[in-house]
């Protein structure tokens, strides 16, 4: 029997789950990021519920997720690299609302490794020209 590996940082499935519904209830407002994704979302609930799913595992290393968030933003089509840094801005805005500084801190710079991911994925596809590395 294996060892259960540890949390990245100590937070509750339920600050996952309220961090993403803030978050999402900003992203639907917003005038860049809300048409993109309610081109996408039919079912907000369910892509609430699949993105928190998608947390726990990185942060609370869950099995729960089963998922390539790459492969998703390069096929919805109209996710551009300069949207990351949109997203991010609102997703640090919730943390630093909704979470102790310490765990906001902890999440966004997860958050802000794997979006630069996503960025450079997104950006290497387009074939603009090579991707911005700041």
């Amino acid at each position: 029997m294996s060892t259960p590996i540890p949390p990245r940082f100590p937070i509750t499935e339920d600050q996952i789950d309220w961090v993403v519904f803030r978050f999402y209830a900003r992203v639907r407002a917003h005038p860049v990021l809300g048409p993109v994704f309610w081109k996408h979302v039919r079912n907000w609930d369910a892509h609430e519920a699949k993105i928190a799913r998608f947390w726990r595992n990185a942060i609370l290393f869950e099995k729960s997720y089963d998922g390539n968030p790459m492969a998703v933003h390069m096929a919805a089509g109209n996710v551009e690299g300069p949207h990351f840094a949109i997203w991010l801005g609102l997703f640090d805005e919730v943390l630093n609302a909704e979470l102790p500084p310490e765990l906001a801190a902890a999440w966004s710079a997860l958050a802000h490794r794997i979006g630069r991911g996503l960025r450079l994925g997104i950006e290497g596809a387009s074939g603009d020209g090579p991707p911005k590395l700041n």
